[in-house]
């Protein structure tokens, strides 16, 4: 029994080294290169009757951007999460393939352009030879700087289409919308600031009534800056935002103190706040109303959600095939209603498979929190992956109806080159944290 338990063992430290050597790591890029030369081979049949090669461009890009990051990392961060890079590769391969069949062709060189320099920042936040201590150390610098960026906005924003809400600063054609960088620093600042208060939330508490709450003057300053944000965005109508900065605090104070109570109070005043919202703002009303009952103006206000439920239908369970379906009658699908667009052309098992790929990352994501040593890089990969998860899950249901509608990108997918960028980034510090290894010696 012995002899067999040591060969089980011995067997499964060569299967686990084995995947974590550097030709595991090029093996698994094979799914997202293939998949994405697939793609642009099937929108050059469909659309051109041949193969040109000037369509292979954007999985040439791609395939610089994974072969060359994987190289880089296998180098110089040994140690990273293998599966990051090839998910998120499936996924921004998805994506510039639904760029090119939904929108103008500029838009997919603005995307490509975005991937490189998402790509770049990616590798360089994932390859800074130093922790991240300087990036907690100046939390409310970062975050100032993003409030500051979003409350511009409000004076200087634009929208790139002419109409509807401004979001975006733009500077010699080039837009940025920094409510997505807002995300980022946000996170910063939550797992910095709870890393530094988590016992004093636990364990110092105040009284009122027979209620025990925790001190006002430890949850005070987090909950100034984390309410001043969502004052911003509601006042921008960026309602999509809101909801994603909400469901991320919940989820980063309960990792941080494991107090249920927490998150029972949250959901309680999200359900106030949504009635208060109904009640008050005709924006929130209109969105409620067509998630409710969408045929009652189907060619009206309730369009883009009907479309989109007619092309989850279309598509079956195998799909019309890329280019072959009708997901362009959904306005704007290139960005809200992206995955409309799959579920018609990709059908069920499409969908299927990039809920499959969210819920990959979503759980490398906390695998790598559980494997981090600093209480502040596991507070901040929680809220990363708490992120990924929310912000995929609340586009996909409001596309499919399950709840209303809010104006969100499906990460690395839908068309935006600040989402495509900030998920990048995101992906970048997860990376780091699993590649960098200190000794607990310099941690304690």
């Amino acid at each position: 029994m012995g002899t067999q338990y040591a060969m089980r063992n011995a067997e499964y430290g060569a299967r686990a080294s084995l995947l974590s050597t550097p030709r595991f790591a090029f093996l698994l890029l094979t799914f997202p290169l293939l998949f994405t030369a697939i793609a642009f081979a099937q929108l050059s049949l469909v659309e051109e009757r041949e193969l040109t090669l000037v369509r292979f461009i954007p999985a040439g890009v791609l395939a610089i951007y994974l072969l060359g990051g994987t190289w880089a990392l296998s180098r110089w961060r040994p140690g990273h999460d293998r599966l990051l890079l090839p998910l998120t590769g499936m996924l921004s391969g998805l994506g510039l393939a639904e760029v090119a069949r939904l929108a103008p062709p500029v838009f997919l060189t603005r995307q490509m352009v975005w991937l490189m320099l998402g790509a770049t920042a990616l590798l360089t936040v994932a390859l800074v030879p130093r922790d991240l201590r300087w990036l907690r150390r100046y939390r409310y610098t970062w975050l100032f700087a993003g409030l500051a960026l979003l409350a511009a906005t409000l004076v200087l924003g634009v929208n790139p289409s002419g109409f509807g809400a401004r979001l975006w600063l733009g500077v010699g054609g080039v837009y940025f919308q920094p409510s997505e960088l807002l995300k980022l620093l946000l996170l910063v600042f939550l797992a910095s600031y709870l890393e530094d208060r988590r016992e004093v939330l636990i364990e110092v508490e105040a009284q009122i009534g027979r209620w025990q709450v925790p001190h006002p003057a430890y949850l005070g300053p987090m909950l100034l800056m984390w309410g001043f944000s969502i004052v911003l965005l509601i006042w921008q109508r960026d309602l999509g935002a809101a909801l994603l900065f909400f469901g991320v605090f919940l989820a980063m104070l309960y990792a941080a103190t494991g107090q249920r109570r927490y998150v029972l109070t949250g959901l309680v005043l999200l359900l106030v706040a949504s009635l208060v919202g109904y009640r008050l703002f005709d924006h929130v009303a209109l969105r409620v109303e067509a998630w409710w009952n969408p045929w009652a103006e189907a060619s009206g206000r309730s369009f883009q959600i009907v479309q989109s439920l007619l092309a989850f239908a279309s598509g079956g369970v195998l799909g019309q095939g890329l280019g072959q379906g009708l997901p362009t009658a959904i306005p704007v699908v290139h960005t809200d209603f992206v995955f409309a667009a799959i579920g018609e052309e990709y059908g069920l098992m499409g969908t299927l498979a990039v809920v499959a790929c969210f819920a990959l990352l979503v759980s490398r994501a906390f695998h790598v929190a559980l494997k981090a040593r600093r209480p502040f890089d596991q507070l901040l990969a929680t809220g990363i992956g708490a992120l990924f998860g929310l912000q995929s899950l609340v586009i996909m249901a409001g596309t499919l109806k399950l709840m209303p509608l809010t104006g969100v990108t499906l990460p690395f997918v839908s068309y935006g080159g600040s989402s495509l960028l900030t998920s990048m980034v995101m992906v970048g510090l997860l990376l780091h944290i699993s590649g960098h290894r200190p000794s607990r010696s310099k941690t304690t």
